[in-house]
């Protein structure tokens, strides 16, 4: 009786810790030093608000509900023709590990010419919560000289926290960022056990000028078979260190060097490493990479292979000197986004031994509440110098621990919605989850 009784009296302290917490945690969101509030009664009232901007916010990753609760002040409408306000939000990762996030506003019919861009950049170590209250911010800040032309900016209150000061920052890092990451996985059941790891380091040191990026890479998977007559344990593993340098030219030209080392059971590698000097160009300006790139890269190295075993060639290492071409393309306009790479590589000693790579992605807005995506890959190689002679056996082959021979690989999908009705789309309710259950 007494075990029941103090058992009763920690959950119920628990439960208590919990609440506070999570009250702390509310409470450190609700006062960030910029507050935009509004009359939410007044502005729920009816599912489309009389006189309030329509915003159609093209966004992938954003949390819609959240935005509608706390952004109530403005008609969402899901066909970006009947908008008043086009909102684009981008991303792009930082040096430090976090997340550039860029919001781009155009005004449309009444608003035209009224445009603006805010970007905001988030640390590793802020929480979802904390980024996605913050993002919601850009987005009330953006959208106020709109809703200021509006009869609902009467309901708008906006302050800031008053022990808000100006402070220099000093980085005693000098931009230099360490990420530290282990994975492991580990299922088991009576005939069968697998153990996976995944670890890896990433050192960077990122400004406008220059760009360095170290990755060390660890990857172990073992799996295990047992039977009644029989216990077999296969394993293979990768291993990989890059290092990246880039020197800023100006704002189309970049110069670099990449350097590749790697080893692979799978691929029969025992150790190979690359160095490829490389200059690129872009079209458009660095500084509007996060709506349109247009990039051309080329490269010129050397690379050397040390196999495990004899390849098809009746060699056990290699050396090449090679280059590679890549084109790249990237846009995202209110019509949709299109990004699509094209590179092409060559080893010099023959320039008919090559591999070329296709890869793209497509979302287009078709027309009024139709969206289609399309995506896919297309990759040729007629040369590969680190495969095994030999024959493969079935176990090898059906659990990929040897690379089979293929001189191509193909892959693709495509996506289409259609979407009709009402243009708002306003309203939260989440009972019930997303209707499973």
């Amino acid at each position: 009786m007494t075990i029941n009784k103090i058992g009763k009296l920690s959950v119920f302290i628990i439960l208590i810790s919990a609440s506070l917490v999570l009250e702390a945690q509310d409470n450190e969101l609700q006062t960030g030093p910029v507050v935009v509030s509004s009359d939410t009664a007044a502005t729920r009232s009816n599912h489309s608000r009389e006189g309030a901007v329509k915003v159609f916010l093209d966004c992938r990753n954003c949390d819609m509900n959240y935005i509608r609760q706390h952004v109530p002040y403005v008609n969402y409408v899901r066909d970006v023709k009947e908008a008043q306000v086009y909102v684009n939000v981008t991303d792009q990762p930082t040096g430090s590990g976090g997340t550039l996030y860029t919001y781009t506003f155009q005004g449309q019919k009444n608003f035209s010419g009224m445009n603006d861009t805010i970007t905001f950049a988030t640390v590793p170590d802020q929480t979802g919560p904390v980024i996605r209250e913050k993002r919601t911010t850009i987005l009330k800040i953006g959208l106020m000289r709109y809703i200021a032309k509006t009869p609902l900016i009467d309901e708008i209150t906006i302050g800031h926290e008053p022990g808000l000061e100006l402070e220099d920052v000093k980085d005693r890092w000098d931009n230099w960022v360490f990420e530290l990451s282990s994975s492991p996985r580990y299922s088991a059941e009576e005939s069968a056990k697998r153990f996976q790891i995944w670890n890896a380091l990433e050192i960077s040191r990122i400004t406008p000028d220059l760009k360095i990026e170290a990755n060390l890479n660890q990857n172990i998977n073992k799996q295990r078979f047992i039977d009644s007559e029989t216990d077999t344990t296969y394993s293979k593993s990768n291993n990989s260190l890059h290092l990246l340098v880039v020197k800023s030219l100006g704002n189309h030209l970049s110069t670099g060097i990449r350097w590749e080392n790697r080893t692979s059971t799978e691929a029969n590698i025992n150790f190979t490493t690359e160095i490829m000097p490389a200059i690129e160009y872009d079209l458009y300006p660095y500084s509007e990479a996060t709506h349109k790139q247009l990039r051309l890269l080329y490269a010129i190295g050397y690379q050397y292979s040390n196999y495990i075993d004899s390849t098809i060639y009746e060699k056990l290492y290699d050396n090449f000197f090679k280059h590679s071409l890549m084109v790249a393309y990237q846009i995202q306009e209110k019509w949709g986004s299109i990004n699509i790479s094209l590179s092409e590589t060559n080893y010099l000693s023959d320039l008919s031994k090559n591999r070329v790579n296709l890869w793209g992605y497509i979302r287009l807005r078709v027309l009024k509440g139709l969206s289609l995506s399309v995506n896919g890959s297309v990759s040729y190689n007629n040369f590969q110098p680190n495969l095994r002679k030999g024959e493969i056996s079935e176990a090898d082959r059906l659990l990929q621990l040897k690379q089979l021979a293929s001189s191509y690989f193909v892959q693709g999908g495509v996506s289409l919605s259609y979407t009709f009705g009402s243009i708002y789309n306003n309203v939260v309710n989440p009972r019930f989850g997303s209707g499973y259950f």
